[in-house]
């Protein structure tokens, strides 16, 4: 099999409550997707947007127990998207399927084994849908399906109940960063790329 490399990027903005933790999930099953034969390395890509807490130390403590954990940190908080797309320039140097998923791991991270087996099978893009949205008050479901009615009429293409949960193949990864647009809105972006697509399907 052709070497394969998986990074898991996590943007990180006062996490030190739950990091360690998701971590150590996150380590557990990229241990099982190289034991299904489908990933020969893998690490995890932690991007510390300018926490005002214990974050940075968490992630300092976790590269010395495990070299497979890394840490970028900002100076200060430049905001989600900012983080990620950090985090994609540094994980593409070296990954050639990269996640990305939040430090909270709301977005089901046992579906991450299911994103790399389809991105084995020819798909460049994975994105993270939700199937179910029970959980959600009804102004929360009601404003939501508005926010993509109102995106979708001005033109905007995204993957309904998509958020930042999806695996990208690295040529995706560097098409995505050749955009010269300033304040990018990702999930606007990602699905302009022309590459094959492909979802995994989650209850949040």
């Amino acid at each position: 099999m052709k070497m394969q490399k998986l990074t898991i990027v996590i943007p990180a903005y006062n996490e030190e409550e739950i990091l360690a933790s998701s971590v150590a999930k996150l380590l557990a099953i990229e241990n099982q997707i190289a034991e299904q034969g489908n990933v020969t390395q893998s690490d995890i890509l932690i991007v510390d947007d300018g926490s005002a807490d214990r974050t940075w130390e968490i992630v300092e403590k976790l590269n010395h127990g495990n070299s497979r954990v890394r840490g970028l940190r900002f100076s200060r908080n430049f905001g989600h998207q900012n983080a990620l797309i950090a985090g994609l320039h540094e994980a593409v140097q070296t990954a050639d399927m990269i996640v990305t998923i939040d430090a909270d791991l709301q977005d089901n991270p046992e579906k991450i084994p299911e994103m790399v087996a389809k991105s084995v099978g020819g798909a460049d893009i994975i994105y993270g849908v939700r199937n179910d949205r029970t959980s959600d008050s009804w102004f929360k479901r009601t404003t939501a399906n508005a926010f993509y009615k109102t995106l979708k009429m001005l033109g905007v293409e995204l993957v309904p109940n998509h958020a930042d949960f999806r695996l990208m193949s690295r040529r995706a990864v560097q098409t995505f960063l050749d955009y010269p647009e300033r304040n990018i809105f990702i999930r606007g972006i990602v699905p302009k790329l022309g590459f094959k697509t492909d979802a995994v399907y989650y209850k949040r």
